[in-house]
């Protein structure tokens, strides 16, 4: 069986990576000139960084099972430090612990980042009426509605930012944070939720480190998926783009710029306007849900110092920043910090990253890279007091980078799912789907692969056959 895969982002890659485990002959396309999308391995001052995703949520097993299959298991390393703060009301305060994507199972564990007004209104929730979630919320409107707002605009709005880049008032809690929708359809009260899912998870007994990454960067996991499917037989192209998609009597075709491929089945890994594009002809229903798909852009500055011209180096894995404080950047990550094998490359570098840019709020990215290098400059030297100049900057920008989860995301997952289902040997997975994390993908993968393999064999009447 010969299977094409659309897109040579670790979805794609680990759907090819699962197809040649399940014996069909694998072909990828992809329209850049480099493998693995939103993972990017660079470097800086002459040190090895991320320039794209950083880490691998581990308590999730797909990303370091594909890591450790691939070769990787030695280079998998967690955090050295996973001691965050959140840089709110001028100052740089202490991540709260104990809580659910900012929802704390005890109020007066916010003390620092919230105030004794907003805490007092917490602690309303344990006596206010039950509110039903219904089929679907606003992660951002149901916990205002039990906490107040201020537990929202100063916590869960950084916390799902730096996961989606979007909107807390407008991301769904049932695709985005499920073990919280699920606790509160459960409990009466929000806290209530939170305490359930914190008894639930002590009781299954998770070890280990919550996140991981990969020594020289996460940005290597696709090269090293990429390498296992050369040596499976895989045939991997780079700068091809998929410019058509037609069901045949047999299968698939695949046109690109000169000529056509046939396949038995497609795998759609790219994301949601190139796969609404690539569908319009044979499956329109699905294409006009996908193409109205939104995206949020961002950018990351990566920038490096030399420790002695620091005043003061900073502690910690780095900080979030809640919008409604009027900052330009949302988070920074202190590498050296973070990440041992950072520092090690080189003892006298500190090398910190800013991220800028969120759904609705992207006006920012207009600016040039000196520019956003200066706002992110500006923005450090007022957060941790730092004065010092780079010695190396790096702006990587990801245009339409994070796909968005408003309310009813999941409801319409499904309906491109289901009108999928009528063209046998086709099937898409990546972030517009069932989680942006690099697990989530990574799963998206492996189950679109399942269903290519699965349904290929099931044909249903091509075009012009007049069954």
């Amino acid at each position: 069986m010969h299977v094409i895969v659309i897109g040579g982002g670790i979805s794609g890659l680990a759907a090819a990576h699962h197809l040649l485990k399940g014996g069909a002959r694998v072909t990828v396309l992809e329209a850049s000139d480099r493998l693995g999308g939103k993972l990017c391995a660079g470097r800086i001052a002459d040190v090895a960084v991320d320039l794209g995703a950083e880490s691998m949520l581990a308590r999730r097993p797909e990303a370091v099972e594909l890591a450790r299959d691939v070769g990787l298991g030695a280079a998998l390393q967690p955090p050295a430090t996973a001691t965050a703060m959140v840089w709110t009301r001028g100052e740089l305060r202490p991540m709260p612990t104990g809580h659910v994507m900012g929802v704390p199972a005890d109020p007066a564990a916010l003390g620092g980042v919230i105030s004794p007004e907003g805490i007092a209104r917490a602690a309303e929730d344990a006596e206010l009426p039950r509110t039903g979630v219904g089929e679907d919320v606003a992660v951002g409107e149901y916990v205002a509605a039990r906490l107040g707002r201020e537990v929202v605009d100063r916590l869960v709005e950084p916390l799902l930012g730096g996961v989606y880049a979007g909107d807390a008032y407008r991301i769904s809690m049932r695709a985005a944070v499920p073990r919280l929708y699920d606790a509160a359809r459960r409990e009466r009260s929000l806290l209530a939720a939170a305490r359930e899912i914190q008894r639930r998870t002590a009781a299954q007994r998770q070890t280990g480190p919550m996140f991981m990454g990969i020594e020289g960067g996460v940005g290597r996991l696709p090269g090293a998926v990429a390498d296992a499917c050369w040596a499976a037989g895989a045939e991997i192209l780079t700068g091809v783009a998929a410019t058509e998609l037609r069901r045949t009597k047999r299968g698939w075709t695949v046109a690109t710029e000169g000529r056509t491929r046939d396949a038995d089945a497609v795998v759609l890994a790219v994301p949601a306007p190139a796969a609404a594009r690539l569908l319009a002809d044979e499956v329109p229903a699905a294409a006009a849900e996908l193409d109205a798909v939104e995206y949020a852009s961002m950018a990351l500055v990566t920038l490096a110092f030399r420790r002695r011209n620091l005043t003061r180096v900073p502690e910690g894995s780095g900080f979030l920043v809640p919008p409604v404080d009027g900052h330009s950047i949302k988070a920074s990550t202190f590498s050296s910090n973070k990440w041992s094998w950072v520092a090690a490359q080189d003892p006298d570098l500190f090398v910190l990253r800013t991220s800028l840019g969120r759904y609705g709020e992207e006006e920012v990215l207009r600016l040039d890279d000196a520019e956003l290098v200066e706002l992110s400059l500006r923005d450090l030297k007022s957060a941790i007091g730092l004065t010092a100049r780079p010695v190396a900057r790096v702006v990587t920008r990801w245009e339409n980078g994070l796909p968005q989860y408003p309310v009813g995301h999941l409801d319409r997952v499904a309906r491109v799912r289901r009108d999928l289902a009528a063209h046998p040997g086709l099937a898409v997975c990546g972030a517009a789907y069932d989680g942006v994390g690099i697990p989530a993908c990574i799963a998206s993968g492996r189950a679109a692969a399942d269903t290519a393999l699965r349904t290929a064999g099931t044909r249903s009447p091509a075009p012009g056959t007049g069954a």
